[in-house]
C-alpha cells in the first residue's frame, strides 16, 4: 500500500514547516488529488490516522480535493477534462489527446494554531 509512504512524505513536510514556522499544532490538512494520480483515496484515509500519530498534525482532519484529468486535444486544439487517458475529446470526438493535468497530489494548505 503505497498510500502510507505518501502519508510519510506529507508528514515531513507538515512537521518542516510546522518547525520552521513555531507552529504548535495542525488541525487540518487539504490535499488536492488529480483523477490520474493512482491514490486510493480510502487506503490514504486509513493511514493518515496511524502515520500522523505523535506528530504536530496528530488528530488533524484530512480533506481530499478531486482534480479532474485534463488533456490537450491536438484535432480541436482546446484543452478538455476527461474521465479517463483514453477518453476521445468531449468537444469534437476527435482521439488524439496529450493528457496535461490529473496526475498531481499536492498539499493545497493547512489549519494551524
Amino acid at each position: 500500500m503505497h498510500e502510507m509512504s505518501l502519508c510519510e512524505g506529507i508528514r515531513r513536510v507538515v512537521e518542516r514547516a510546522a518547525a520552521s514556522d513555531g507552529i504548535a499544532r495542525v488541525t487540518r490538512v487539504r490535499l488536492e488529488i488529480g483523477r490520474f494520480a493512482g491514490v486510493e483515496k480510502h487506503a490514504l484515509s486509513f493511514a493518515w490516522d496511524i502515520v500522523m500519530k505523535g506528530s504536530k498534525a496528530e488528530g488533524a482532519a484530512l480533506e481530499m480535493i478531486d482534480l479532474p484529468g485534463v488533456a490537450l486535444c491536438y484535432d480541436c486544439m482546446k484543452q478538455v477534462e476527461i474521465a479517463d487517458r483514453l477518453d476521445p475529446c468531449p468537444d469534437c470526438g476527435g482521439g488524439r489527446l496529450m493528457p496535461e493535468g490529473g496526475d498531481e497530489m499536492r498539499i493545497r494548505d493547512m489549519e494551524v494554531v
